[in-house]
């Protein structure tokens, strides 16, 4: 037993009780036995493979990536760690690095749809939009019901000028998963560059059922509504989106156009003053 009497000197047992207070969320508790699991047993890699995915969930990132580090150190060819410090250097802006991941992860394990997605997702943050596809249809192709990579595929076919695949993408992904929001807000988005206001307040509307605080979908949808000359009906998105987002500088300078379009010129005059303390970038177009 250990020293207080609970708990044998077994680092499986640390292990087995880390993985349990992880289901339970208590995150550092986790972090306390798998660090006791792998003083019992320095090459214990499932210790350290958990043990960075809780300091990922935790936001330590650096720890996360330290961990699945020292879990390849010990077995090169377990294709997890790979994955997971991918994943983490991906929110550090390392791409490259998230790639070199990817290609591991792979060549380990060919037939994981995720790994192509997500590196297909590094590739599309490094401007790499044709690499991104490439890699959204294989993904799709390993799980044609694989909405995340419709939507991902679709908004690197944005990037490229292609609208009629993006909005094709987006459908698929919505069809697969009808409540997906950012599906929605962007498929609403591409409809207004088109000229499709009425097409994007749909969209925008369904983003705002599912997201009732979606700041961006009210100012999106506010300004769909100007183009159609509904100035009272944006005004009233942009109130809600200043609500949500008071320092929404774009929002302040919308509504300005909209109530100077319907005469209120000091309204107007104060929302453009407000929107520029926000923002000054903006008085180039007044």
């Amino acid at each position: 037993m250990s020293k207080n009497g609970n708990l044998p000197e077994d680092a499986e047992a640390y292990y087995s009780r880390g993985v349990a207070k992880y289901r339970q969320g208590d995150y550092l508790g986790a972090i306390a036995d798998y660090d006791r699991g792998i003083e019992l047993n320095p090459n214990y890699a499932e210790a350290y493979n958990n043990r960075g995915a809780v300091k990922g969930i935790l936001g330590d990132l650096r720890g996360a990536i330290a961990d699945y580090d020292r879990v390849i150190e010990l077995n090169p060819n377990y294709a997890e760690p790979y994955y997971n410090r991918g994943s983490v250097k991906g929110l550090l802006g390392d791409h490259d690095g998230a790639i070199a991941d990817y290609d591991w992860v792979i060549e380990l394990k060919p037939e994981f749809a995720k790994a192509y997605y997500n590196r297909g997702a590094a590739k599309g943050g490094l401007g790499d939009h044709e690499g991104a596809i490439a890699d959204c249809d294989r993904a799709i192709e390993l799980n044609p019901k694989f909405a995340e990579a419709y939507f991902l595929r679709g908004c690197a076919k944005r990037d490229l000028g292609d609208h009629d695949g993006t909005i094709a993408d987006y459908d698929r992904a919505i069809e697969f998963n009808p409540d997906y929001t950012k599906a929605y807000f962007f498929r609403g988005l591409v409809k207004y560059e088109l000229g499709d206001h009425d097409g994007a307040i749909a969209d925008y509307d369904r983003a705002i059922e599912l997201k009732p605080d979606y700041a961006e979908a009210y100012t999106n949808r506010g300004e769909a509504k100007f183009f159609l000359d509904d100035h009272r009906g944006a005004i009233a998105d942009y109130n809600r989106a200043i609500e949500i987002k008071p320092d929404d500088a774009n929002s302040y300078f919308l509504r300005g156009c909209a109530k100077r379009d319907l005469g209120d010129h000091d309204g107007a005059k104060t929302d453009r003053k407000r929107a520029i303390e926000l923002d000054p970038t903006l008085s180039v177009w007044l």
